[in-house]
């Protein structure tokens, strides 16, 4: 399916010079002078070779025919990624490469999409937005809570997060996986 340079997000396969390509990041820009365009890395699904590549904004890319099948994440075996098929219990086990930073956000039970290509899985697609909890965070500092600023904080599965000061350790928050920020606090 062709698609437009603008459509490209992070986490799309693109079919280019006979292989797949996983979008790693995307930048669009349009410059005073000359036409739009969008700034791609990318990473070679077969050979893990990754490559800058810029597409104009006009330009039609091939993405990837792949399947999502609904899977649940298992565990993590110290190699691989363990997901199951919730209809007919088959395990699929995926490389932490094949994943991505996807492992970041990725907790046991937690329900995504795997992607399939010609029946080979070639990556997850997580939920818009994940829960995790806060394992540590710094203290509010009086005075500090009038203006919106940002701490770090870090959370269950070890990433950390930027979150606003009144969020403390214990705290659930809302999480956007696609580019690791916060959305909210849950309880």
């Amino acid at each position: 399916m062709k698609i437009e340079a603008l459509q490209i997000r992070k986490g799309n396969i693109l079919e280019l010079d006979g292989g797949l390509w996983r979008v790693l990041k995307t930048e669009h820009t349009k410059p005073g002078k000359g036409g739009a365009f969008v700034q791609t890395e990318l990473k070679h699904l077969e050979e893990g070779t990754k490559t800058n590549r810029r597409f104009r904004s006009e330009d039609k890319v091939e993405k990837a025919m792949v399947e999502p099948r609904k899977m649940q994440y298992l565990y993590h075996d110290g190699a691989n990624y363990v997901f199951m098929d919730q209809g007919t219990f088959d395990q699929v086990l995926l490389e932490e490469e094949t994943l991505e930073g996807a492992t970041d956000f990725l907790l046991p039970n937690t329900e995504v999409e795997v992607l399939f290509h010609n029946e080979r899985p070639v990556g997850i697609e997580l939920p818009k937005a994940v829960e995790l909890k806060v394992v540590d965070a710094e203290p509010v500092v009086k005075g500090q809570t009038a203006n919106a600023s940002y701490k770090p904080a870090q959370v269950e599965t070890g990433v950390t997060v930027m979150v606003p000061q009144f969020v403390n350790a214990g705290d659930v928050i809302r999480v956007n996986p696609a580019d690791g920020t916060y959305e909210d606090r849950v309880n």
